[in-house]
């Protein structure tokens, strides 16, 4: 009898340690509820989680089998569960956060300390981190290198779903809900959660959006994004599957046009992997900055510019419409997540650590490399970031990536009425004609021209260099 331990694998398809566990005998899956991490969590993604768990649960039980679902310190619940059952192995899935870190080497101990045996296996990448490295040895900081060589790099095929008689045929438990995890339930509207709601998200968008990404992933009014960001954060969908998926687009796809796209989007895949072995290696970044600089960055403390752009109410419309979709829907386009996290790191000085903790208190698919690694690049303080001088105009962003304004009047819904020319001029209309055309919506609370020049200046004496 061998124990599976689920934790952000939460599938029983291209699961690299449930079918390792599943060819060595019976299995008995669990799932824990641990307080630690949840102290970390947000009622979006317990929301969404619990979902993906009774998926999961009722996938078990089409097995012949069903989940163990249980509260408490894993150090102590895993070993107990491996005594009650008379488990002599207990495998689980690598996470590659510090926490994470510091909760599995605590239940290896525990595990060791009662001679049962235990196994890890790589699961949630397609390249472990450190798998690829500088011809020095060293891991990569600089993306473009190890994209070059992660692409290169042969794949692993999906792992075998677990046959019907290979689950332990035990009694389940019932899942609780948020208010007994000490959550409310989330104000955003969440996607469908589990492996059959993923796949057909991924169908969709393999079926054509994948072709055109490179030319519309930008736009945000387009929709050309695969919105699978939450499904790899907790696993409902395998990795190896998904690439799998992209191959077969890329002998789909008609012209070298739509293989680039295929491509690029693979890209972001490998950008994950990147931020993932940034994090192992150095895992002080989710508090401290990458980069260093001479002197400390003199960051502005604004209570109310920062609650302006966390309401979305600064007065930038693009900037707004992107927290606002935050708010209703947990999830932001890539795209306006980098104008978002430029315009708090560089038009209002304040801390990227400020961002990075309102995201993970509202994202359904916060995943600790992939966000820090954002908002370090915003804020030109990461690995291969945003160069300090380079600064976003939100303006310019808004005409560009969003010119009908489609996409900021469905988040902001004041300027509905007003057209898309003065919805990208707001920032240089008179204060009487805003009151005009949209009284409701707020005037910009700083000038960008001039917060462009005081960043850049405020970098510089970080740097050290000037006068």
């Amino acid at each position: 009898m061998q124990l599976f331990w689920h934790r952000r694998d939460l599938r029983t398809a291209d699961n690299v340690g449930l079918a390792a566990a599943a060819d060595a005998g019976d299995v008995v899956p669990v799932f824990c509820f641990d307080d630690v991490v949840l102290e970390h969590a947000a009622p979006s993604r317990v929301a969404f989680m619990l979902d993906a768990l009774a998926a999961l649960r009722d996938r078990y039980r089409e097995l012949g089998g069903d989940l163990l679902v249980r509260h408490g310190d894993p150090s102590a619940v895993i070993p107990d569960l491996a005594r009650e059952f008379g488990a002599d192995h207990v495998v689980w899935n690598h996470d590659y956060s510090g926490l994470a870190h510091e909760r599995d080497e605590a239940v290896r101990a525990a595990l060791d300390e009662q001679a049962t045996t235990h196994e890890q296996f790589h699961d949630a990448v397609l390249h472990e981190p450190g798998a690829i490295r500088t011809n020095a040895g060293d891991p990569y900081s600089v993306y473009t290198y190890f994209w070059k060589k992660w692409r290169d790099r042969e794949k692993d095929d999906p792992a075998p779903e677990p046959e019907a008689g290979t689950i332990a045929d035990v009694a389940g438990d019932s899942l609780p809900d948020a208010d007994a995890l000490g959550f409310a339930d989330p104000d955003a509207e969440l996607p469908a959660a589990g492996t059959a709601a993923a796949r057909e998200r991924l169908e969709a968008f393999c079926e054509r959006d994948v072709f055109r990404y490179e030319d519309a992933r930008d736009y945000p009014a387009e929709g050309a994004t695969s919105r699978l960001s939450a499904d790899l954060k907790f696993g409902t969908l395998g990795v190896r599957e998904l690439y799998e998926r992209t191959e077969a687009a890329l002998a789909e796809a008609d012209g070298e046009d739509e293989r680039e796209s295929v491509r690029e989007f693979q890209g972001q895949l490998a950008w994950r992997e990147f931020y993932a072995q940034v994090l192992q290696f150095n895992p002080d970044v989710v508090t401290e900055n990458f980069k260093e600089y001479e002197q400390p960055i003199e960051w502005r403390d604004d209570p109310a510019e920062l609650r302006a752009w966390k309401a979305g109410e600064t007065g930038y419309p693009i900037v707004d419409a992107g927290m606002r979709q935050l708010r209703t829907e947990a999830y932001v386009h890539n795209r306006v997540r980098m104008i978002v996290a430029a315009f708090l790191t560089k038009d209002l000085l304040v801390d990227w650590r400020e961002g990075y903790a309102h995201f993970r208190e509202h994202l359904v698919d916060h995943d600790t490399a992939n966000d820090n690694g954002g908002w370090q690049w915003a804020a030109s303080t990461g690995t291969d970031a945003q160069p300090y001088f380079r600064v976003f105009n939100p303006t310019t962003q808004g005409e560009r990536y969003d010119p009908d304004a489609a996409y900021i009047t469905e988040y902001v819904p004041e300027l509905r009425d007003v057209p898309a020319a003065k919805i990208h001029a707001w920032a240089d209309l008179s204060p009487e004609e805003r009151a005009d055309v949209a009284p409701d919506y707020p005037d910009p609370i700083v000038d960008h021209a001039e917060r462009r020049e005081e960043a850049i200046a405020t970098f510089e004496r970080a740097r050290g260099d000037a006068e």
